[in-house]
């Protein structure tokens, strides 16, 4: 009797033997490496906007054949799914750091010659002509693509109110369409 202990579970509603506690604790981990495997997949496929722990936690239950709202899953899914979100956070903060490097070393590069950067300091993408550029630009938090022309003033360029500055959504639009544009274009010079 006292190798012998009977435990309930709740993960197969039986009852089951266990004469030796080390597996108990090695299923209890395979079983919380399976669970955190599943968790983080669905979090990776999911949209991050619309998903909450109650969804990950019934989609985990789903896939596994378990409950996942039984105290001490749930109490684990939680764990995982905010571990998931500090990696997430940090990744983010990560990148906005690496992108300001990015900004920084484009801008310090167009000093050097690499890039070129115009007199307000916006970065020159191309030159369509002597007077008209392409430049992104910073505008009250905001990347701007501009498409403008210039003039000289004090052996300075600096931009007219001629041209039309793109914030990155109007830029995605415009982008979508250009083989339409180019479609009409074409329809046009072929009616020449």
């Amino acid at each position: 009797p006292d190798l012998v202990n009977l435990r309930f579970t709740n993960t197969d509603e039986t009852l089951r033997e266990e004469k030796y506690p080390q597996k108990r604790t090695l299923m209890e981990e395979e079983m919380k490496e399976k669970i955190k495997k599943t968790v983080l997949e669905i979090l990776n496929e999911s949209d991050m906007a619309e998903m909450t722990e109650f969804k990950v936690r019934k989609l985990g239950s789903e896939r596994l054949g378990i409950d996942l709202s039984e105290k001490s899953h749930k109490a684990y899914v939680r764990q995982v799914v905010n571990s998931f979100l500090e990696e997430q956070k940090s990744k983010e903060a990560d990148e906005a750091e690496k992108d300001e490097e990015e900004e920084d070393g484009a801008k310090e590069a167009g000093r050097k010659g690499n890039k070129e950067l115009d007199d307000a300091g916006d970065l020159i993408i191309c030159r369509l002509t002597d007077k008209r550029r392409v430049t992104i630009q910073e505008f009250k938090g905001k990347t701007l693509v501009s498409i403008r022309e210039y003039y000289k003033k004090d052996g300075k360029e600096l931009p007219t109110s001629k041209g039309i500055s793109l914030t990155d959504e109007q830029w995605s639009t415009f982008k979508k369409n250009i083989p339409a544009i180019e479609k009409a274009v074409k329809k046009m010079e072929s009616r020449v």
